[in-house]
């Protein structure tokens, strides 16, 4: 599997290249929001429910043409590091009218550094790790019987040359992954990272949980609009915008949109994909069917060591 560390976190060469060129191009503006996730970690699902509540006044949820409704999440709220930043310039991200709302999963000490000195504002979203792994396996599985079916040509052989050995067996990935060895990875560093800066910066730095999220949806969504900056008025509150906002952003009615069910997404690296790819169980406990009893503690073991009592706890 060629992957190599880059300050300490595991990326392919071709990443690797394509967040460097990110952090030696990008030029961060003040006003810009960054959602952050570890792949496989709600990042479908957060750029929606930031993307509504941000443009609740210019596109009101009831509107029979909000974009939500005829654009997967991913066409909305644009990377940093995808596509390929070799092949696709930064510069098109420089076109995009302010404020931009931005996404990434690239960990603190890869971003450009004027992000945090700017005083831009991050919102973290993080996953119990179990089930990222779970989910990351599932995606990679999918996205490889497509390569190795033979469509795509040379972009897709990449893809199986890169992932085949890691994703083909549960097992070999779970090890992997205990040993810290994942595209962007290790996850416990990944997740304390961006801990550590919104306990110093909570005016800056938002760090949500996805399980607290799902069982509380509409005071996150709340607490989203006041970190913004923008609270929902006694108006909006009566009149159930957010109760809306929940409905329309929610994973069941994401992943049943015509939408998110055929086309696909910008080509990431040279690889077009499905829409339907984003969207499995969004199940908090889904790890369940996957690993024993044993297997599910020593991950959860080997977490609590690398998290040292910093506060955070899955």
């Amino acid at each position: 599997m060629p992957l190599f560390r880059l300050h300490g976190f595991w990326l392919t060469q071709q990443r690797a290249e394509s967040v460097k060129l990110v952090h030696a191009q990008f030029k961060p503006r003040r006003d810009d929001v960054f959602l952050v996730t570890y792949p496989k970690s709600g990042t479908t699902w957060l750029k929606a429910l930031v993307f509504t509540v941000l443009n609740r006044s210019v596109h009101p949820v009831s509107d029979a043409g909000h974009p939500l409704l005829s654009h997967n999440p991913h066409g909305l709220v644009p990377f940093l590091e995808y596509p390929d930043r070799t092949m696709y310039p930064v510069m098109e991200l420089e076109e995009l009218p302010s404020p931009r709302l931005l996404s990434t999963h690239v960990p603190p000490v890869l971003l450009p550094s004027g992000i945090s000195t700017l005083g831009c504002r991050v919102v973290y979203l993080c996953r119990e790790p179990k089930v990222v792994l779970v989910s990351t396996w599932h995606y990679m599985n999918k996205r490889g019987r497509e390569c190795w079916s033979g469509g795509g040509g040379g972009a897709w052989h990449y893809m199986n040359k890169v992932y085949r050995d890691c994703f083909t067996e549960f097992d070999r990935a779970f090890e992997l992954f205990c040993e810290g060895v994942s595209l962007y990875g290790p996850i416990w560093d990944h997740y304390l990272g961006y801990w550590k800066q919104s306990v110093a910066e909570p005016n800056r730095v938002l760090f949500l949980k996805y399980d607290e999220m799902m069982a509380d949806t509409g005071n996150h969504v709340k607490r989203l609009a006041e970190f913004f900056g923008d609270p929902f008025t006694v108006e909006e509150e009566s009149s159930g915008i957010v109760q809306d906002i929940v409905k329309l952003c929610s994973f069941e009615n994401l992943k049943k949109m015509p939408v998110n069910c055929s086309g696909v997404t910008n080509p990431i690296d040279g690889l077009a994909i499905e829409n339907s790819v984003f969207f499995r169980t969004g199940k908090v406990r889904d790890w369940e069917n996957h690993m024993t009893e044993e297997t599910a503690k020593k991950l959860d073991r080997i977490i609590e060591e690398k998290l040292g009592g910093c506060g955070l706890t899955f």
